[in-house]
């Protein structure tokens, strides 16, 4: 029997209208096609399980991605980071996905994997990413936030970044002046950027 989280209900609840029925659509999917898949949340992101990992869906500012933990093993194909982080690249609507048909053969495939304990493939090395540059804005509100700034010191890259890559999706000023001191608000508390759907 399928069990649904109720941090997946509030997470599709605060993403972008368009990515809504997406995101309604394929956990729907992924529930009928695996009846005793259980959800979770990890790295923010809504996460299905059945006897480990099977796939994840996430929403962005203006895109969904959908992927599979054993990606190439259940699809054939690399997941495309210039695309998006899945390997359907990025999804606006249910009709860039494929077709139900495709996509619930890609879902029975996972199970079988996990069925049999398949491992993950190992994942391609990546050219490891530079420190995130720390834009102007947020360098000068850290230095008169000096808690905020201890705080974001102590942050790893990745967390640091979710920061600055939010700052920079802001369309105008003013959105970015609001996300910037969102930024010192939270990160003075510790807090990552997407604290809110973190397992507590």
């Amino acid at each position: 029997m399928s069990t649904k989280d109720t941090r997946i209900d509030a997470y599709i609840a605060k993403s972008a209208d368009f990515a809504q029925p997406v995101l309604v659509y394929l956990r729907e999917l992924v529930h009928e096609t695996c009846p005793d898949c259980t959800e979770a949340t990890k790295w923010g992101m809504p996460f299905f399980e059945y006897h480990g990992l099977l796939c994840h869906m996430a929403s962005f500012s203006r895109h969904c991605s959908f992927s599979f933990w054993k990606g190439k093993l259940v699809t054939g194909q690399d997941v495309s980071e210039e695309k998006a982080m899945g390997q359907f690249g990025r999804l606006t609507r249910i009709e860039d996905l494929p077709s139900r048909t495709r996509l619930e053969a890609y879902i029975k495939k996972a199970m079988q994997l996990n069925e049999a304990g398949v491992a993950s493939p190992a994942r391609s090395k990546q050219v490891k990413k530079p420190p995130p540059r720390i834009p102007a804005d947020l360098a000068a509100a850290l230095k008169k936030a000096p808690t905020a700034a201890a705080r974001f010191k102590e942050f790893s890259p990745s967390n640091r970044r979710e920061y600055i890559d939010w700052l920079g999706e802001a369309k105008t000023d003013a959105t970015r002046s609001k996300r910037l001191a969102t930024t010192l608000e939270w990160v003075a508390e510790g807090k990552s950027r997407n604290w809110k759907y973190e397992r507590k």
